[in-house]
């Protein structure tokens, strides 16, 4: 690890995402709009002593479900990684926090917590404002981007595309932040396909995995201050920090890459789950028969409807002949969309009108399966991005819960049979009672592990904290099958049926023959009341899950131990951040 006194990045692009068209615009009020200066600030006490070059001011903010809303809060947008630095030894010498900012297309209070306001010592600093250089690192052994904090995905993409480069699998929305993806181990959905073998500088894993090198905001004690200090991926800090829950500040980081894929994404809508979520002696059109043909799938399976959209993509180097040719992502504008009427019934779902849920699923399933048809999007096929991006901040917006449940590759197709038929009881027990707690899709994806050995550098090791890292017990486990449960903010019963699926999740797949770990960015450790109260899940179920089966110096504790020296006075840490992050 080193210290530098600044970036040393010289960028082929610096601007501000480029807002494409007007529906992406009309978006900007869930980014919040409005700033308060110092000047005007009324009955907020404002930062005392701030350096003059650091402009100040309050913003309100709000997470991607609308389950975080804050009316104001102290914010600061640096125009530079030294800026950055002067503002974290101010705070440190103050006694405030800072909370990295990015999309805010977050659920969970590792960003901020609820009770936060403008009263409270944190100052958010916003990543995207400035902090959105990009530019190719070249001289290394495999193709390289440096991209600072701030930059969206959808940029990077675009920016490495032109150098005919890509990555294997992103998450869906292109409005996440570099610094958003690495802080939770943000995942696509890709494992390979039978024959498949894995292309130079492509990896399987999360994004976390491609990181090569990050420049942070970290402790130096010889210096007596924090200081702009680059990690290596082969340094020992390097594990703790690839995926931190935003207990350090990324600056910028050096991404890993592959040669830019053509990819073809097929959607199917008529398929039956007892087929294709089916046992695993089923034949046919299951999961784990997409896996083997192509490696990459997603099911989304709306509410009380029994046929599920399926979307799988495939490599295809050539244009399939019925395949239509996509030069832009986002080609489900349907689901970006809805019709009013969608949009009225989804907001009386949790306004008195609960028993209309099942209609509601088939309305949504209706609007997909015709979407596809008008919007020709049921055979597409480009560019990697323009084929994996797909989630506009437009969508409808949910809370989700989300775990990972780490297992063989041949075991995925009995991991999702049993997920289903456990779904299928408890939903049918909940509607005895007259309750619909998933009033949104159950979303299924499959991902490798966050292997080392796919990644360029010497002595590399798995980001300790990442949801997918390998169980060094268990060198079978190889794959990761991802469930997520939707449903809208104020849903009845929504976090009694999370807590008891929780529940039922951990009990189910103990450690045996696969493992559960949650997924950082969404509802986790659930009581009936709400998410991320349960304080056995934190203190406990959490720590256990990325210990067990692996050596004492890689495993929670020795993370925590790394992000505590990096940031001793927890300039980067908030109340939950203190709740789970501590050494068990």
């Amino acid at each position: 690890m080193s210290s530098e006194k600044s970036s040393q990045a010289q960028p082929e692009l610096s601007r501000r995402r480029f807002l494409k068209n007007s529906a992406v615009f009309s978006t900007a009020a869930w980014i919040p709009a409005f700033r308060v200066g110092v000047a005007e600030a009324g009955e907020c006490v404002p930062p005392p002593n701030l350096p003059a070059h650091l402009d100040v001011f309050r913003q309100g903010f709000e997470n991607w479900s609308k389950g975080i809303v804050i009316d104001s809060l102290w914010t600061c947008a640096p125009r530079s990684a030294q800026d950055c630095v002067d503002l974290v030894n101010w705070a440190a010498a103050q006694g405030w926090q800072v909370r990295p900012r990015g999309a805010m297309h977050n659920w969970s209070p590792i960003h901020v917590t609820p009770d936060m306001s403008c009263d409270t010592p944190v100052i958010l600093l916003s990543t995207t404002d400035y902090l959105a250089n990009i530019a190719m690192d070249y001289g290394r052994s495999v193709p390289a981007v440096r991209a600072q904090a701030g930059v969206y995905m959808e940029d990077l993409l675009g920016f490495v595309e032109a150098h005919n480069l890509g990555m294997t699998a992103v998450p869906a929305p292109g409005d996440v932040t570099v610094g958003g993806v690495l802080a939770v181990d943000a995942h696509g959905t890709a494992v390979p396909a039978i024959g498949e073998v894995r292309e130079h500088g492509h990896s399987y894993g999360s994004l976390s995995n491609l990181v090569l090198e990050v420049t942070v905001v970290a402790w130096d004690k010889h210096a007596n201050a924090y200081t702009l200090q680059t990690i290596n991926r082969s340094d020992r800090e390097a594990a703790a920090v690839m995926t931190s829950l935003g207990r350090t500040l990324i600056v910028e980081a050096v991404l890993q890459l592959g040669e830019n894929q053509k990819l073809r994404c097929q959607s199917f809508m008529d398929i039956h789950i007892d087929e294709l979520l089916g046992p695993p002696e089923t034949n046919g059109r299951t999961v784990a028969h997409y896996l083997d043909q192509a490696g990459r799938m997603e099911v989304i399976w709306f509410p009380f409807t029994d046929k599920p959209w399926l979307k799988v993509w495939s490599v295809a180097p050539t244009k399939p002949l019925m395949s239509r040719e996509v030069t832009e992502p986002y080609n489900y504008p349907f689901s970006d969309n809805m019709p009013d009427e969608i949009e009225e019934m989804a907001r009386s779902l949790t306004q008195g009108n609960k028993e209309s849920t099942p209609l509601f699923g088939q309305m949504m399933y209706n609007v997909s399966k015709a979407g596809l048809a008008t919007s020709q999007s049921a055979d597409i096929w480009g560019d990697s991005k323009n084929v994996l991006l797909y989630i506009k901040p437009t969508t409808l917006r949910i809370e989700a819960s989300g775990y990972a449940v780490l297992t063989r590759r041949d075991n995925v197709q009995r991991v999702i049979y049993d997920f289903t038929e456990k779904f299928k009881d408890m939903i049918a027990a909940y509607e005895s009672m007259g309750e619909y707690p998933i009033n949104m899709p159950v979303e299924i994806r499959v991902t490798g592990l966050d292997q080392p050995d796919e990644i360029e550098a010497d002595r590399a090791e798995a980001p300790t904290l990442s949801a997918v890292r390998p169980v060094e017990s268990h060198p079978e486990w190889d794959v990761a099958v991802w469930f997520d449960c939707l449903s809208f903010v104020g849903t009845e019963m929504s976090e009694a049926f999370n807590a008891e699926m929780e529940h039922w999740l951990h009990s189910h797949f103990d450690g045996e023959d696969a493992l559960v770990r949650p997924e950082w960015s969404k509802g986790w450790a659930y009581r009936p009341e709400a998410a991320w109260t349960d304080a056995n899940y934190i203190a406990s179920t959490v720590p256990g899950s990325h210990t067990v089966g692996r050596p004492q110096n890689a495993g929670w504790n020795s993370a925590v131990k790394q992000l505590d020296k990096l940031d001793p006075q927890r300039v980067f840490s908030n109340d939950f951040l203190d709740q789970l992050l501590q050494r068990r």
